[in-house]
């Protein structure tokens, strides 16, 4: 062996394997944004039920896993385990407690897709056109009460 490949070895000892990309992989929950399929932020996972784009995706992509943030609540991650576990995705809680990401979700195979676009739209609550007309009634009730006073 020579000196600079004992350096090496004595380094990996100390420090551990170097790794690529150290700051995408602590905001994607330990995995690099070219391996990602799809990612949801914290405030999504935390939304009641799940995306079921996600649930596609998994169905899309059986040989890819997915990676959840270990510091939100279980309650928030069950209905993701509970959907991977019946598509037979491997799974993994994630956590970093030297680092702070906004990601709650990702599912990303452990080699390079490139995929473009990695991240879902937030759903919007869907308004009913019964709410609309009764908000639009209130309204104008409101208001007309207001203009005779």
């Amino acid at each position: 062996m020579n000196n600079s490949n004992i350096d090496d070895y004595l380094k990996k000892g100390m420090y551990g394997v170097k790794q690529t990309k150290p700051d995408e992989r602590r905001k994607f929950l330990g995995t690099i944004r070219e391996r990602i399929v799809v990612a949801l932020t914290k405030s999504q996972v935390m939304e009641k039920g799940v995306y079921p784009e996600v649930v596609k995706l998994m169905k899309d992509h059986p040989k890819a896993t997915l990676l959840l943030n270990g510091d939100l609540d279980y309650a928030y991650l069950s209905d993701y385990i509970a959907n991977a576990r019946k598509i037979n995705i491997p799974f993994s809680i994630v956590t970093n407690k030297e680092s702070n990401t906004d990601i709650g979700l990702v599912l990303a195979y452990d080699y390079a897709i490139d995929k473009e676009e990695i991240y879902i739209e937030k759903q919007e609550p869907e308004h009913k056109p019964e709410e609309v007309k009764t908000n639009k009634k209130n309204v104008i009730s409101k208001l007309i009460h207001f203009l005779k006073k």
